[in-house]
């Protein structure tokens, strides 16, 4: 099969790899439509230790099942595998699992293929009126879905939701999407690039500015650097949330000081359960996120001008889906 390889820094090679086998319990499943996740791109420019050369990255996946009883299923592919026997596993909480596994991650070769092998408990068939180029998204829709069920549980129930998001990525917009299907109309993006501000408005129909004021309930890092925990930090109320998901760079910027005298309520938030993939799902397939109009397609073999392209700032779109087949 032909796959995108992720050789070294900023290198990528398209070319021929040996098909994956099936394990048991597994499908084989060709892939139809994969998204270009950050964490990619963190592993493209060689900040993932967990990500060594070389590799196969790509875990936002949807394709078609192929052999055994399923062949010819539409799915999407949750992408992280779990012991199913552990307290945190048996508990819901699947993310949390010691010995989990995301493919794109060794040992587990990712999507950046034609083809991707998964247990069958990680696939969610999609209907037929469902593009899989939409159902692609549940990944990373499912990490927003996470973070934001989580920070509203946190809120103090007198308080009314009201949200700033740093950060008009996928995740980002993901998140005020997440927040508006659970009720939060009140939601500002904060985007510092330009072309991306104005396609999150005219195309998304997102409140979005290039600099926030005032305090918010809640605080949504999408972006996780230094700077952006600051700002975050500085901007949650007394008694708020401040929900963190970025995962841009280790250490810096939160204003522990602030916090501690504010009762600021700090949440790590990482994946997402297998319910919340289930319930992002279906959250795509009845329309609650949209119309999810705001990604652009290339082809696989087009994947290394596309990191380069999303390296430089070039790209408007917070998503671009990479299609394995001709």
């Amino acid at each position: 099969m032909k796959a995108l390889v992720y050789d070294g820094v900023e290198t990528l090679g398209f070319r021929d790899v040996p098909d994956p086998q099936p394990r048991d319990g597994e499908h084989l499943i060709r892939v139809e439509a994969v998204g270009i996740c950050g964490s990619d791109m963190h592993a493209y420019l060689g900040h993932d230790v967990r990500r060594p050369a070389p590799l196969i990255l790509g875990h936002e996946a949807a394709g078609v099942i192929v052999g055994g009883p399923r062949d010819g299923a539409r799915v999407t592919v949750n992408p992280l595998v779990t012991c199913g026997t552990c307290a945190a596993c048996t508990s819901g909480r699947e993310n949390l699992c010691p010995t989990r596994q995301i493919i794109s991650m060794q040992p587990r070769e990712g999507a950046f293929a034609q083809f991707v092998t998964m247990p069958d408990q990680n696939l969610v068939e999609v209907p037929a009126a469902v593009s899989l180029d939409k159902a692609a998204l549940a990944e990373p829709l499912a990490v927003s879905w996470h973070t934001v069920r989580l920070g509203l549980q946190a809120l103090h129930p007198s308080v009314e939701p009201r949200a700033l998001v740093i950060g008009g990525g996928a995740i980002g917009l993901a998140a005020a999407l997440a927040l508006r299907a659970m009720g939060t109309q009140d939601v500002t993006i904060v985007e510092p690039n330009a072309a991306r501000r104005a396609f999150l408005q005219d195309t998304c129909d997102q409140q979005v500015v290039s600099e926030a004021e005032g305090l918010f309930p809640i605080v949504i890092d999408a972006v996780g650097y230094s700077a952006t925990r600051a700002t975050a930090s500085a901007l949650v109320q007394s008694g708020g949330v401040m929900a963190h998901v970025g995962l841009g760079e280790d250490t810096g910027g939160l204003d522990i000081r602030r916090m501690t005298l504010q009762e600021v309520t700090f949440i790590g938030t990482y994946t997402y359960t297998a319910q919340d993939f289930r319930d992002t799902a279906q959250a795509i397939f009845d329309g609650r996120l949209g119309p999810l109009n705001w990604t652009q397609t290339r082809s696989l073999s087009e994947g290394g001008s596309a990191f380069a392209d999303l390296r430089r700032g070039a790209v408007s779109e917070p998503k671009i889906i990479l299609t394995p087949w001709p």
